[in-house]
């Protein structure tokens, strides 16, 4: 069973920032890429960031591209995405996401393991 928990979300001016967390339950944490999703109210869930498992690579919606950063820090088992000029239309619930297969670069982002959400709402 993976158990991801996410932290940091909360209220924030447009053009503020704000630092999500996610911890993984699992001794493998170091063997899995990592991402992050979001849901807006009305809406599907769209891909927002990723992390490859090593952390050399990295990939972003083109809607967050600059403005978003996804970091990982393996002795702790959490990942961490860095959201700067927030505009309201990132208000959405964010999900911490972890891949099902270990020690490849190539991660199925529709096959994942899910945590529970927190939510970051952005103000005008």
């Amino acid at each position: 069973q993976v158990q991801l928990v996410e932290s940091g979300g909360g209220l924030v001016q447009a053009g503020g920032s704000l630092s999500l967390a996610c911890v993984a339950s699992r001794r493998t944490f170091s063997e899995y890429a990592m991402g992050w999703f979001r849901q807006a109210p009305g809406k599907e869930r769209e891909f927002v960031a990723g992390i490859s498992w090593s952390g050399g690579t990295t990939k972003f919606a083109d809607s967050v591209k600059g403005r978003f950063s996804i970091s990982r820090e393996n002795a702790k088992n959490t990942v961490y995405l860095q959201m700067n000029d927030l505009k309201p239309e990132d208000t959405a619930n964010y999900y911490c996401v972890r891949s099902k297969s270990p020690l490849t670069d190539y991660v199925r982002w529709s096959d994942v393991y899910w945590g529970q959400g927190t939510q970051v709402t952005v103000s005008s």
